[in-house]
């Protein structure tokens, strides 16, 4: 019989040594990663360009010109940011109009998105936000 064999085991082991060297024991190949935003405007930036109309599924790829931010401004006990952007890319006609509202928790540090209520924007000044075009960037 072959497992009674001295050496029947040692090929085993080998194989075993050989591929313990594919499991991750080493460091990854360097590759490319998310950037990370590190200020709040970015954070606001971040959560934008996670939403369908600033190109988040988009297969083609997008950029952002004349982005611009507005707030906090406070509507109904809420603080609000409205984000609006330029983005070219995704049609042939030349750029679409991209925005959102974004809701900050205070206390909690935390943005979500406000669905359905462009309108509250309506009125607030607002200026450039050049964060959301270089995270965009930094992105791609």
């Amino acid at each position: 019989m072959i497992d009674d064999h001295p050496t029947a085991h040692l090929g085993a082991a080998l194989a075993l040594l050989w591929l313990g060297g594919c499991t991750g024991a080493s460091k990854p190949p360097i590759a490319a990663t998310e950037a990370v935003p590190a200020g709040f405007r970015e954070r606001v930036a971040a959560v934008a360009l996670a939403q369908v109309p600033f190109g988040a599924v988009s297969l083609l790829p997008v950029s952002f010109e004349k982005s611009r931010i507005a707030g906090p401004f406070e509507d109904g006990g809420r603080t609000l940011y409205c984000v609006t952007s330029r983005m070219r890319g995704r049609s042939l006609l030349g750029t679409e109009r991209a925005k959102v509202v974004i809701r900050e928790e205070i206390g909690s540090e935390r943005l979500s998105v406000v669905r359905d209520e462009p309108e509250v924007c309506e009125g607030h000044r607002s200026v450039p936000f050049p964060e959301l075009e270089a995270y965009a960037a930094r992105r791609s």
